[in-house]
């Protein structure tokens, strides 16, 4: 008997405005012949960012990409070469690589449990025992979900560190204060453009100064006042965010039902937690769990095998690869247990009822079988286990 393969569940697939949504502002381009230089396209999507964010036009910038949105953002608050950039481990590998870009050397401390970010009470504790100076803190919205931007503002005032927010994901969630918040226009993201980010700060000769930065460097004349290079948004990629934009309530509503959903299926689940904030009205594209262990490596497992991808998207902390091996870290037992205990499901807007039930029945079987073969493993491996 021929058994009929299930369907392959990607754990993502982008959205991003297709080609009839994007066509009539390419067209504005061959009119204009306009296309790059902060030209019309670019003025325009820029200033419906300001808006959508409650802040003056000149209070936002775009870059070509968030990674280098966040090494503009660091190198405009003026930071001594060489310097600490405080950061968590537990962030996409853009982050350290970017304060590297700035000049800055990265310095690794953990996150608060509840909310899986680095806190400014957590910054402010690994001051004491930094290995040097610290010039800049780089905290991360996890995922898109929010956490208190005010705060570093605060932060910072009391310190007199400069902050950068690397707000990658959080296009739904950032909440714009003093302090740069860096959101990536990736194509994974809510609001994809394929490439492309942007600063945002209520601060606008921060703002002017990466301006300046991303356009090698020029002021009021072509003579490079700045030692910046090019990271100008082109006229093209501002096409496809206006478009974006065109269809970002539609595409917020998907993402936050989806959200809902997903919670309240995993939520009954024995052995599972939602990230913190999942589920809760905002619009991410990341489906994080938290899993009792050892049943990260077995749930994946049973999902490969039931032809569900799942994936670990910042692997094992920043501090674990080997480009950024030798920086120095402080303590990271959190980071360290969710490395071990956290797993990303499927999650885009085309999945179904159907394709849903079969994820959360496959991750609960996944759970259940783990938990006895816990349960009959020899009491030094259950030991070892409780003890990660």
């Amino acid at each position: 008997m021929v058994q009929n393969t299930p369907e392959k569940i990607s754990v993502a697939v982008p959205r991003m405005p297709d080609a009839d949504m994007v066509l009539p502002y390419l067209r504005r381009i061959d009119d204009a012949r306009y296309y790059s230089n902060f030209g019309p396209l670019v003025q325009e999507f820029e200033a419906r960012i300001a808006a959508g964010f409650g802040v003056d036009t000149d209070c936002v910038t775009t870059v070509a990409n968030g990674t280098a949105a966040l090494t503009l953002a660091l190198r405009a608050g003026n930071p001594p070469p060489g310097s600490l950039c405080m950061m968590p481990s537990w962030t996409f590998s853009a982050t350290a690589h970017a304060a590297r870009e700035a000049g800055l050397t990265p310095f690794f401390v953990d996150v608060a449990p509840d909310n899986w970010a680095l806190t400014p009470e957590i910054a402010g504790a690994a001051l004491a025992n930094a290995p040097g100076n610290v010039a800049a803190v780089l905290p991360v919205a996890p995922f898109g979900a929010p956490i208190g931007y005010d705060r570093w503002d605060e932060f910072s005032e009391a310190t007199g560190i400069p902050v950068v927010i690397d707000a990658a994901a959080a296009f739904d969630t950032a909440q714009p204060g003093r302090a740069p918040v860096v959101i990536s226009l990736h194509a994974t993201k809510a609001v994809g453009i394929g490439e492309g980010g942007l600063i945002i700060s209520r601060d606008p000769e921060l703002v002017a100064k990466a301006r300046s930065l991303s356009n090698f460097g020029f002021q009021q004349s072509r003579a490079a006042a700045l030692p910046g290079f090019n990271a100008k948004l082109s006229e093209y990629a501002a096409a496809v965010g206006l478009a974006a934009l065109d269809a970002w309530p539609f595409v917020r509503t998907g993402y936050v039902r989806l959200a809902q959903t997903y919670a309240a299926a995993l939520s009954a689940i024995p052995g599972l937690s939602v990230m913190p904030g999942f589920g809760q009205g905002w619009a991410g594209t990341t489906c994080n769990v938290e899993l009792i262990h050892p049943a990260t490596g077995a749930v994946a497992r049973e999902l490969a095998r039931a032809g569900i991808e799942s994936r670990q998207w910042w692997g094992r902390g920043c501090h674990q690869q080997s480009a950024f091996a030798y920086y120095p870290s402080a303590s990271l037992a959190v980071t360290r247990h969710l490395a071990n205990h956290t797993l990303a499901l499927p999650f885009h807007l085309g999945l179904g009822p159907g394709e849903m039930n079969r994820i959360v029945t496959t991750v609960a079987d996944g759970l259940a079988e783990s938990a006895e073969a816990a349960v009959s493993a020899p009491l030094d491996q259950r030991a070892a286990a409780q003890a990660s």
